[in-house]
């Protein structure tokens, strides 16, 4: 028996319609029937894909991985006033804590939060 994707998704259709469901499908050449996920492909596509060449399975997980996460944390979406969808909730420093920092007279760097 096979289970290539095209055989559970018949499978799923046929099972789909015992329960009385009914699926939807997209018509070819007709991306602007799920505009979401289209704009997503854009971006994946123009964000990431056409400036990688990958050498290994692994080196895809880490560099999605990243992607996904700058998409998801840092990346600004027009969509929700230019913010991004999950920001991190722990505050970075207002001040670089460099080298530079540790020049500063106590009073001063107290008043910028550095000790």
């Amino acid at each position: 028996m096979c289970y290539g994707p095209e055989f559970v998704a018949h499978a799923v259709r046929e099972w789909l319609g015992r329960l009385g469901v009914t699926t939807l499908y997209i018509e070819p050449g007709s991306p602007w029937e799920n505009g979401y996920i289209e704009s997503f492909n854009a971006r994946l596509r123009d964000e990431l894909l056409n400036g990688e060449i990958f050498y290994s399975l692994e080196e895809v997980r880490c560099v999605t991985g990243w992607w996904r996460d700058h998409y998801n944390r840092l990346r600004p979406h027009s969509s929700l006033g230019y913010r991004p969808p999950a920001p991190e909730t722990i505050k970075m420093p207002a001040w670089p804590l460099g080298s530079a920092t540790l020049r500063l007279p106590p009073r001063l760097a107290s008043e910028m939060r550095i000790s």
